[in-house]
C-alpha cells in the first residue's frame, strides 16, 4: 500500500432506497424498506472508498469481515448517509467504522475489516478455491 493512509481517515457515500434495496427473500419483498443486505453492501462500498486512493497497481482489497446492527427502518425515496472512519490499522489489514443515517438519525452501525493483497495472491487463493 502507498504511505499516508492514517486513523481518522474518512469517506462517505449517499444512496436513495429504492425498491431494488427491499428487504425480499426468494423474489417476495418481506418490508418495503432498505434491507440490511443492502446496508452491508454500502457499508463495504464506503469503506472500499478509503482505500482505493493507496492501492499499489499490483493490489487490490478484500472484505475480511462486516459486523453491523441494523437499528431502523428507512423507507423507498429516503436519503441514507453513509461514513466510514479508519479505526485500525495492521499490517495489511484496515478496519473502518461506519455509520448510517437518514433523516430521522442513525438507522444502523458496525465495522468493516478490508485486507490488502497482491492481485497475484487473490488469484491463488481462487485458484485453490476452484472445484
Amino acid at each position: 500500500m502507498k504511505h499516508g493512509l492514517e486513523l481518522g481517515r474518512e469517506e462517505r457515500i449517499e444512496i436513495m432506497v429504492t425498491e431494488s434495496m427491499f428487504a425480499s427473500f426468494e423474489g417476495k419483498v418481506v418490508h418495503p424498506v432498505y434491507s440490511t443486505v443492502a446496508m452491508t453492501y454500502h457499508m463495504e462500498w464506503v469503506s472500499r472508498k478509503i482505500i482505493l486512493p493507496f492501492l499499489e497497481e499490483h493490489e487490490e482489497g478484500m472484505g475480511a469481515s462486516v459486523q453491523l446492527k441494523h437499528i431502523a427502518a428507512s423507507p423507498v425515496g429516503s436519503v441514507v448517509a453513509l461514513t466510514a472512519s479508519v479505526i485500525e490499522l495492521w499490517d495489511n489489514f484496515v478496519k473502518t467504522k461506519v455509520t448510517v443515517k437518514n433523516h430521522l438519525g442513525i438507522i444502523g452501525k458496525g465495522e468493516v475489516v478490508q485486507v490488502v493483497l497482491s492481485k497475484e495472491t487473490i488469484a491463488n487463493k481462487l485458484r485453490e478455491a476452484s472445484v
